[in-house]
């Protein structure tokens, strides 16, 4: 199948280099255009425009920040509408709002386009290994043909609704993840100041109760001192922010996503937005 891929970046970048070595045409496109040389030397084909992804492509991913890029990416000069033919379908990996995300599919809808929202987690490693949780929202039919692909990516495939609902079911796993990196960083905080070795308890905590796909895999990060990102403290402020705006609009007093939300936002301010997650350590110390 052609497929183009937009936004090369800790994940976009093994998520379309596992659609191109699953034996696909690939077309990428990435504003920083260096970052799909390692694509280009596998075979892919770097375009110049989201536009002439589209033009090439049966199925286009999107795997960028924020809401505003999606749309800049999809209706922007240059942009994906721009050369999109009818029957194209758009799939975003993105994590964005789930309002806008019904806005953009419908405007896509005029075209003849088809959208998919299927945003992803399981960080880093799940993207290079092809193992992501992948949460999808759009027309059944939609979701069929797409399967296939998204398989290539994910070992849990799931249409959780209609467009829309992909970022839904994201947002709430957004929650999880940040508290669930609270109380790592707490946990191995506490150890510490106990007097236990750090290490040894998220070696047995990992595979008791407590346990978190967090502790599990960024908690020795974090005894080992190791804050590099496989996930930007920038970007699951971002998403906090939007699943608190999803609880607004639901009605629903989020009394942990507001504790959470604050903390990240002063490891924001403390110069660690572009670290990994496990960096909220340094706030709880």
């Amino acid at each position: 199948m052609r497929i183009g891929y937009i936004g090369i970046g800790i994940m976009g970048l093994p998520m379309a280099g596992n659609l191109l070595r699953a034996g696909h045409d690939l077309s990428v496109f990435s504003r920083t255009l260096s970052r799909c040389d390692p694509l280009a030397a596998d075979g892919a084909a770097v375009c110049r425009s989201s536009s002439e992804v589209a033009a090439s492509s049966e199925v286009v991913f999107i795997n960028v920040p924020d809401t505003p890029d999606v749309e800049d990416v999809i209706f922007g000069a240059g942009g994906i509408s721009d050369g999109a033919g009818a029957g194209l379908i758009v799939v975003d990996n993105s994590t964005i709002s789930p309002r806008a995300t019904r806005e953009f599919a419908a405007r896509l809808k005029e075209k003849q386009v088809d959208y998919l929202d299927a945003p992803v987690s399981g960080g880093d490693v799940g993207a290079r290994q092809g193992t992501l949780a992948i949460m999808a929202g759009g027309d059944e039919a939609v979701f069929a043909r797409c399967l296939p692909l998204l398989e290539v990516l994910g070992s849990k495939v799931v249409r959780v609704g209609s467009v829309g609902m992909g970022q839904t079911a994201k947002a709430c796993n957004q929650l999880f993840c940040a508290l669930h990196m609270l109380a790592c960083c707490e946990g191995i905080s506490l150890a510490k100041g106990a007097g236990l070795d750090p290490g040894i308890m998220v070696d047995v905590v990992s595979s008791g109760a407590g346990g978190s796909w967090a502790l599990k895999n960024l908690g020795p990060k974090i005894v080992g001192g190791d804050l590099d990102p496989g996930f930007m403290i920038d970007l699951l402020s971002k998403d906090l922010r939007l699943a608190m705006e999803l609880a607004e609009e639901a009605g629903c007093d989020l009394a942990g996503a507001k504790l959470a939300q604050g903390l990240f936002k002063q490891a924001q301010k403390a110069g660690l937005g572009r670290l990994g997650t496990q960096a909220l350590c340094r706030v709880v110390d």
